[in-house]
C-alpha cells in the first residue's frame, strides 16, 4: 500500500473522523473531536504532491490546475469511502479526507429518538438536518434514507457534491447524482427531479437562493424533500430560508414553510464521559399547528420558547438535549457547559464537578 492508503487505512482502525495530510506537517487524525499526529516526520512536499497525485480522478486533477481545490469521493477497497477535498497552500499540496462508514448505519444505530424515524414516514413536505461541518449531518440523512428505503417502494434521488454514502436498493429505485459529474449544480438537478416521478429528494446542500426555492417549491408539490444547511440551531434555519428571499417574497415563503414544512433537525457532536466516542446532542423542531403559526406570522424569535416546552410531541431545544445528556451521565458538565448556547444554565453544574475532578 501507498503512504496515504496506509494511513487511511489506520484513520478507520482507529475511528477517526478526518485525515489530515498536509505538506509540511505531520499527518493527522481527527479523533474524536481532536487532532492527533499519526507519523513524527513531515509531509515533504514533493512527496505529498506524489501522493495526492497517485488518488486523485483525471477531473479533479484538472479543477486542481483551475481552481488550486477539487472535491472528489475516493474508495479504499472495501474498508471505506472517503470525501476528498484538496487544496494549495503555502507548503505545497494539503488533503482532507472525511470517513464515510462502508455500511450506512440505522437510527437506531445513531441513537436517534423515536421522532425522527416518525418524520421519515412524512410523504411530502421539507425536512432539513443542520449543523457546521463535522457534525454528522449526512450519516443522519443517510440513515433517514435508509429507513425510508426500508419502509416504501418508491424513487429516490439524491443530489450531492461529492457522493457520500452508496445506498443500495431495498424497497426503493435509488438514483444518485454528484454535481460536475451528473449534473452542473445543486439547482439544476433538483429542477431535473421534478420530471423524474419521484418520491423522495435528497439535496446534499441547499447553498444558494435558487435551489431553496425550488425546493420549498417541490415540497408543496408533494415530494418529500430532505436536505442541509450550515446553520446552528432549528429555529436558526428557518430565519435562514425566510431571509434568503428579497423583502417582498417573505411572507409567502413563510405562509409556504407553514405548510410544508416537517421538520428541522440540528446537530452537534459532543464528547461522551462514559466511554470513547461523540453522542449527537439534538435540537429538533416539529411543525404542529402552534410552530406553523409563528412561522406564517413571522414570529420566529418565538420558535425556541415553543420547542422548549413542546418535548410532549419530541420537540427539544440543544441545551435541553445537553442537559438530558449530563443527567444520563453521558456527558460531562465542562462539556455540556463548552458546547451550550446559553452557557448560564450550565455554570452551576460545571463548577460542582470541578472540586470532583480536582
Amino acid at each position: 500500500m501507498s503512504l496515504i492508503e496506509e494511513l487511511l487505512k489506520e484513520t478507520v482502525e482507529k475511528k477517526g473522523s478526518d485525515l489530515h495530510f498536509v505538506a509540511g506537517d505531520p499527518p493527522r487524525i481527527r479523533q474524536y473531536g481532536d487532532l492527533h499526529t499519526l507519523r513524527p516526520e513531515p509531509l515533504g512536499q514533493e512527496e505529498a504532491e506524489t501522493e495526492l497525485g497517485q488518488i486523485m480522478t483525471r477531473k479533479a486533477q484538472k479543477a486542481l490546475d483551475k481552481h488550486d481545490g477539487a472535491d472528489f469521493a475516493y474508495t479504499l477497497g472495501d474498508i471505506a469511502r472517503f470525501r476528498v477535498n484538496i487544496f494549495r497552500h503555502l507548503g505545497g499540496l494539503g488533503g482532507i479526507f472525511r470517513t464515510i462508514p462502508s455500511k450506512t448505519l440505522t437510527l437506531v444505530d445513531l441513537g436517534m429518538p423515536t421522532v425522527v424515524g416518525e418524520l421519515c414516514r412524512s410523504s411530502s413536505g421539507l425536512i432539513l438536518v443542520t449543523g457546521k461541518t463535522g457534525s454528522g449531518k449526512s450519516t443522519t440523512l443517510a440513515a433517514m434514507i435508509d429507513a425510508i428505503n426500508k419502509r416504501i417502494k418508491g424513487h429516490i434521488i439524491t443530489i450531492e457534491d461529492p457522493i457520500e454514502f452508496i445506498h443500495k436498493r431495498v424497497n426503493c429505485l435509488i438514483s444518485q447524482r454528484e454535481i460536475g459529474t451528473h449534473t452542473h449544480s445543486f439547482a439544476a438537478a433538483l429542477k431535473s427531479a421534478l420530471r423524474e416521478d419521484p418520491d423522495v429528494v435528497l439535496v446534499g446542500e441547499m447553498r444558494d437562493l435558487e435551489t431553496m426555492s425550488i425546493a420549498v417549491t417541490a415540497a408543496e408539490m408533494g415530494i418529500l424533500v430532505m436536505g442541509t444547511l450550515h446553520t446552528n440551531g432549528a429555529a436558526a434555519t428557518v430565519d435562514r430560508i425566510v431571509h434568503a428571499f428579497p423583502a417582498e417574497k417573505q411572507a409567502p415563503v413563510r405562509a409556504m414553510l407553514s405548510t410544508s414544512l416537517r421538520g428541522v433537525i440540528s446537530q452537534q457532536l459532543v464528547r461522551r464521559s462514559d466511554k470513547d466516542g461523540r453522542v449527537a446532542a439534538l435540537d429538533i423542531l416539529i411543525n404542529n399547528s402552534a410552530i406553523s403559526n409563528l412561522v406564517r406570522q413571522g414570529k420566529l424569535d418565538q420558535l425556541e420558547n415553543t420547542m422548549a416546552s413542546s418535548a410532549g410531541v419530541g420537540m427539544c431545544t440543544m441545551d435541553g438535549s445537553l442537559m438530558s445528556l449530563y443527567n444520563k451521565g453521558t456527558i460531562s458538565a465542562e462539556e455540556a457547559y463548552m458546547k451550550a448556547l446559553d452557557k448560564k444554565k450550565f455554570e452551576e453544574i460545571r463548577e460542582l464537578e470541578a472540586p470532583r475532578n480536582g
